[in-house]
């Protein structure tokens, strides 16, 4: 398995977005093939999201589907492009 986290700094407005989207994002995020996980998280200047995937292949075609969902359907906000963390899964916990 393959996991990226996103992280978006001082990025309030768009995580406000987001949460009123959230089946749109489940959609977008769901459809990318490998999907094993994802979870989005609310922090005082912005957010981070943590994907889990079956393979890279995945991870990285969930960075490129989410950017061209965030240009497509917010232009309205200037989004800063979020740091991009990725790695192999060595454990992997849940329910």
């Amino acid at each position: 398995m393959h996991a990226v986290i996103r992280h978006y700094r001082g990025n309030a407005q768009f995580f406000d977005e987001l949460e009123r989207r959230t089946d749109e994002v489940e959609q977008v995020i769901r459809g990318v093939p490998g999907f094993v996980n994802y979870v989005l998280v609310r922090t005082a200047d912005g957010g981070f999201s943590v994907g889990v995937y079956q393979d890279k292949a995945g991870t990285d075609e969930s960075t490129r589907v989410a950017a061209d969902w965030v240009r497509q359907n917010l232009p309205q906000l200037t989004v800063s492009p979020p740091e991009v963390i990725e790695g192999g899964v060595i454990l992997h916990l849940g329910g």
